[in-house]
């Protein structure tokens, strides 16, 4: 199967999750797993939420910024991915001056 997101409509966010400004996402769900390609512009960010009963992965693909990940801070760029497995929290967050461009799966379980 091809997901091509340019074929998927956007859909934007206010303080997605209690973060800050828009989230931007082009989402694919087939109610097995939510595939996601987003996009978080300066300053914006996801809110601190808990994967109660599933798990996400977060790859970067452009910009940077950081992951809150349980409660603790870590830098992130292109090239990098972040696991939050089931029970953990995070938060995702642009602290640059550029778009940050993620792609995201949220299995679910």
């Amino acid at each position: 199967m091809i997901i091509d997101f340019k074929d998927i409509e956007e859909t934007v966010f206010k303080n997605f999750r209690g973060g800050e400004k828009e989230t931007s996402v082009r989402m694919f769900n087939d109610n097995i797993n939510r595939i996601m390609q987003g996009k978080l512009e300066p300053g914006a960010s996801i809110g601190l939420h808990t994967h109660e009963d599933n798990s996400e992965i977060i790859y970067i693909i452009k910009g940077c910024g950081k992951i809150l990940y349980d409660n603790q801070y870590a830098n992130i760029k292109a090239g990098i991915c972040h696991y939050c497995p089931k029970g953990h929290a995070h938060s995702l967050i642009n602290d640059s001056t550029d778009d940050l461009i993620f792609f995201a799966v949220v299995p679910k379980q």
